[in-house]
């Protein structure tokens, strides 16, 4: 298996980080999936640049918080794996989780990224589950992670927070589309346009990670973010002349 450069963004979330990356290294099998953790510091300020020398992570420093797409794209920029797998520094993966997203993956050459299934997303990703601890959840997916393609299911979109694709995937595709800063409509628009290319996009049930959601914008209140998803919609309109309900 080659290399997985798994690239988190992070904006002043080192806590979550501090969890996120523990989670990659205790249940991420180096030799059946190798990986490298690259770590996009959006301007933070809370000591995450000093916390990743003193682990050893690669990482990039933006001077200021540039938004979700700019920090993934500094991060891909830095990769040195012939997969590439953004991650929201909110996630906590699990057994088996990337091992059977690149099973999937390589199940078909026009499948172009992959996304597991998770507690919170938008979506069809969103699964209900019973746990009250992250132990009681470890547990869970261990159950549900077990190899399966018939839990392999083609959607036309993937929520941002967990993605993993190849690096001809992404040198076809390109950056993401950072008119959509600092959030929203993101993964909408990577979408559609490895949809355009010809990719499929797969949801992976036979993989189950934890998502705390939407941390990065819970510090605005609501009219702030239905005036950014207001304006985020309208401009995927303006670009793809076409609305998310047409083909979601």
């Amino acid at each position: 298996m080659q290399l997985t450069s798994i690239v988190i963004p992070s904006c002043d979330g080192l806590i979550l980080l501090k969890g996120a990356v523990a989670a990659i290294r205790n249940f991420t099998c180096q030799e059946e999936t190798p990986y490298e953790i690259i770590i996009a510091d959006d301007g933070s300020r809370d000591g995450t640049a000093e916390w990743c020398r003193e682990e050893g992570l690669r990482f990039v420093s933006l001077p200021y918080n540039s938004g979700f797409p700019a920090a993934c794209n500094k991060g891909m920029r830095m990769a040195s794996g012939e997969y590439i797998l953004l991650l929201n520094h909110d996630v906590t993966v699990t057994v088996n989780w990337l091992a059977n997203l690149h099973r999937a993956l390589a199940s078909e050459c026009r499948i172009g990224m992959v996304g597991p299934v998770t507690n919170y997303a938008s979506g069809r990703q969103q699964v209900e589950g019973s746990y009250t601890t992250m132990e009681e959840f470890q547990k869970l997916a261990v159950a549900v992670n077990t190899t399966d393609p018939d839990n392999w299911e083609e959607t036309p979109r993937l929520a941002g927070l967990c993605l993993l694709f190849t690096r001809s995937f992404y040198d076809h595709v390109g950056d993401l589309d950072e008119r959509f800063s600092p959030g929203y409509y993101v993964d909408d628009d990577v979408c559609f346009r490895a949809r355009k290319l010809g990719y499929k996009l797969l949801i992976c049930r036979d993989a189950l990670i934890h998502h705390e959601g939407s941390v990065s914008f819970r510090e605005h209140d609501q009219s702030h973010l239905q005036a950014l998803l207001k304006r985020n919609r309208e401009l995927f309109i303006e670009k793809w002349q076409v609305d998310l309900d047409h083909y979601i």
